[in-house]
């Protein structure tokens, strides 16, 4: 199960006379990222190198730091903690002294694992949206199935054939779910599953 951070963090960490200031957050969505980004980083440092990862969408950006030795070292850092739906700039203030890109990647990479491993964090769970199908008789069984598998109903609609129901659930509750209503109602309800969506907690 992956996690989270439970509210934004921060680490500041020196090398060489530079100063590396990590700041890391939840987010939902890339535009929430970026608007993070440039809500916490500093036009006047020498660099605001940044990563996020978001599911399966993630972006890293080097900041004119050479290719290879920011941007990707904090996305590495964010998927070696486990966490998802995260978002992480590093701001430099150049101190003098070449770190090499060595020495690079360990500053960058480093100080967001840091920041990241310290921080509070919460547990994502993974919702499915199901849309189910049944006729009419069979109303009473379903509702009573939903109602013991934490089913949040979305949606619910009938016509001639019968009730169409569209509704979200923890992904670790389906297969239960689909058991009870195969054996409350004999195997008559039709139910389709759509795009699963994380929410923490």
């Amino acid at each position: 199960m992956s996690a989270t951070l439970a509210a934004p963090a921060s680490h500041l960490l020196e090398v060489k006379h530079s100063r590396f200031l990590v700041h890391a957050a939840p987010v939902t969505t890339p535009e929430a990222a970026l608007a993070f980004f440039s809500d916490v980083g500093d036009p006047a440092a020498t660099h605001n190198c940044w990563a996020y990862r978001i599911g399966n969408e993630y972006r890293f950006n080097d900041d004119g730091e050479p290719a290879g030795t920011a941007g990707r070292p904090i996305l590495a850092a964010i998927d070696g903690q486990g966490l998802d739906q995260v978002a992480v700039v590093v701001t430099r203030w150049y101190g003098g002294i070449k770190l090499g890109a060595g020495g690079l990647v360990r500053a960058y990479g480093g100080s967001a694992a840091e920041c990241l491993r310290t921080a509070p964090r919460r547990t994502l769970i993974v919702h499915a949206d199901v849309l189910l199908e049944y006729p009419f008789d069979v109303t009473g069984a379903v509702h009573a199935a939903l109602a013991m598998h934490g089913a949040e109903k979305l949606e619910e609609r009938f016509d001639a054939g019968g009730a169409h129901l569209h509704l979200r659930l923890p992904e670790s509750e389906l297969a239960p779910l689909k058991d009870r209503l195969r054996d409350a109602t004999r195997d008559r309800v039709r139910l389709r599953t759509a795009a699963p969506q994380s929410e923490s907690r």
